[in-house]
């Protein structure tokens, strides 16, 4: 066994009694996980309250006074809640708001639900097909857009084309100048927008599913239907109530489309919560207004948020 000489161990010695680094205050502070949480969610909070907290305290500030463009406003308290109240074209905005996002939000999940399953399957091509699904999502809402008010159109309407050549049709169908079509006329285009984003992301909730449960069921005798009522739908569901949040969330405030298509016409039968917030805050000039109308939407959808949340909750619990 080798020995160490009176010299090494000297140098031992010295190395055990070198000193430790001085450490300054802003490392001190950042070895303290509380202001290490602190300094790391700071950006998230500046960007939050320029962008989020900011523009909606202006908006309740602007909304309890009777600000116009170039004219500063006076304290009025819930008098401009009180007129769009009272105002037949907001109310017609509210029913057709709630119509357009159940409606969308029911055709949205079950074709986005029925894609999800067809991708999750394998096939030739697969990865292909996943990302080609996403081209409706990606494409840019005003440029879509345009391009199906031209498919809508009275005149070039691809639409009308196809039905007349097959014989559905006979004459033309004005699209977006019927008030009972052009609703309908929105909504396909939402949907079709909105059905990529269900089918990938109920996809993701798809694949963390373990196929021995699939397996297991199936050499017990379960059929496809029933494997997929008892197994993949309960376990599916916590990721399809979030995915749905979202989607109720994104098209009740839904705007572009919208103005885009029929600018919430004709005779406000496509007219939503933002389309008239719009027009009267901007195309007409009575901001306070405008800003009552879009506060509006704020407490049905923080009830519908609550409901859900409670619901997903439950259901991760059980």
């Amino acid at each position: 066994m080798a020995t160490v000489g009176p010299a090494a161990t000297i140098a031992l010695r010295r190395q055990e009694y070198v000193p430790a680094a001085k450490r300054g205050p802003i490392t001190r502070l950042l070895e303290d996980e509380r202001w290490l949480a602190t300094c790391l969610m700071l950006p998230t909070v500046i960007l939050l309250g320029m962008f989020i907290a900011h523009p909606f305290v202006n908006g309740i500030l602007l909304s309890v006074t009777d600000t116009k463009v170039g004219v500063p406003g006076h304290f009025v308290g819930l008098d401009n809640f009180v007129k769009i109240w009272n105002d037949n074209i907001f109310q017609i905005a509210v029913w057709n708001t709630c119509l357009y996002t159940f409606v969308t939000t029911v055709f949205k999940l079950a074709l986005g639900l029925w894609l999800a399953l067809l991708l999750n399957r394998h096939f030739r091509g697969k990865a292909f097909m996943r990302a080609f699904i996403l081209l409706p999502f990606i494409i840019p809402t005003v440029l879509s857009t345009f391009a199906w008010k031209w498919m809508f159109d009275p005149t070039f309407s691809v639409l009308n084309w196809m039905l007349f050549h097959v014989g559905i049709i006979h004459t033309r169908i004005n699209w977006l100048g019927d008030p009972n079509l052009a609703m309908v006329s929105v909504i396909i285009v939402n949907v079709w927008r909105g059905v990529p984003f269900y089918a990938i992301s109920l996809l993701a909730g798809l694949q963390t599913i373990s196929p021995e449960l699939h397996e297991a069921a199936a050499i017990d005798g379960a059929r496809a239907w029933n494997r997929f009522i008892h197994i993949t739908w309960p376990l599916l569901l916590p990721v399809t109530l979030v995915i749905v949040l979202f989607s109720v969330i994104q098209t009740f405030a839904d705007f572009q489309l919208v103005y885009v298509l029929t600018g919430g016409g004709p005779a406000n039968a496509t007219q939503l919560f933002a389309t008239y917030a719009y027009q009267l805050g901007i195309g007409t000039g009575l901001l306070s207004q405008g800003a009552a109308i879009s506060l509006a939407i704020f407490p049905i959808l923080l009830l519908v948020v609550i409901v859900q949340l409670v619901y997903i909750r439950k259901a991760e619990t059980a």
